[in-house]
């Protein structure tokens, strides 16, 4: 399928500033991962390969967050995974949109995350869906990797992250980048929901597993709008 020659003209579109903007704003919570996984434990290349490989925020914060606390390995990955789980409904969402060879599908894959869905489905024209959606995808993952390796390289310089009282900065990165799914009833069910589980759980189990328990919260939130929408 041929596009439009206006759309190999992506840097004049609005949604390439809108991408830059983005991208600088989700950078700031890079930087907050990045302190947060030297305090983890992890090395800089260790911190900085993460956010190269894994590249889903908000579970790159709750793995660390989780190893920090005592947790396992095994646990934080649980974790992590749980919450990347919702990038293969983006996926779906931006299969039709995306046209070319398996490399490009390939790193649109690797790029199909919250915001670059957003900015993609977010287009009134249906020929700059994949243009924006790619200018949102890069635009974050280069300054999600450049705040991870600021952050990363502060934090040794810094030393104990939770005697400054960067711990709170973490938690609250964390929330804003989960934020989105909040914009649904479904979602602000599922949150209330996990967020009992995972504070019941945590009289019971040892650290990680009450983040992993949390995500029975999406299954009851489920339960709840299907008894009131039924088919």
């Amino acid at each position: 399928m041929t596009r439009p020659h206006s759309d190999r003209n992506f840097l004049a579109k609005r949604y390439a500033r809108d991408a830059v903007i983005r991208g600088a704003a989700v950078g700031i919570f890079g930087a907050g991962f990045g302190v947060l996984a030297i305090d983890a434990g992890f090395s800089v290349l260790q911190a900085l390969a993460m956010s190269l490989l894994v590249f889903t925020g908000a579970s790159q914060f709750s793995a660390a967050s989780v190893l920090s606390t005592g947790g396992d390995p095994a646990s934080a990955i649980g974790a992590a995974l749980l919450l990347a789980a919702r990038n293969g409904l983006y996926g779906m969402t931006m299969a039709g949109h995306i046209d070319g060879s398996l490399g490009k599908r390939m790193a649109a894959a690797h790029i199909t995350i919250d915001e670059s869905t957003a900015l993609g489905v977010g287009q009134d024209n249906p020929d700059d869906v994949e243009g924006a959606f790619f200018a949102g995808g890069l635009s974050v993952f280069f300054f999600w990797n450049l705040g991870t390796l600021a952050g990363a390289l502060g934090g040794q310089a810094l030393g104990d992250a939770d005697a400054l009282g960067l711990d709170a900065a973490f938690a609250s990165g964390f929330i804003s980048l989960a934020m989105p799914a909040l914009r649904s009833s479904e979602g602000r069910t599922a949150a209330i929901a996990g967020s009992v589980i995972a504070a019941v759980g945590s009289l019971v189990f040892r650290p990680g597993i009450p983040i992993i328990l949390a995500g029975l919260g999406a299954f009851v939130a489920y339960r709840i709008h299907a008894r009131g929408n039924p088919a």
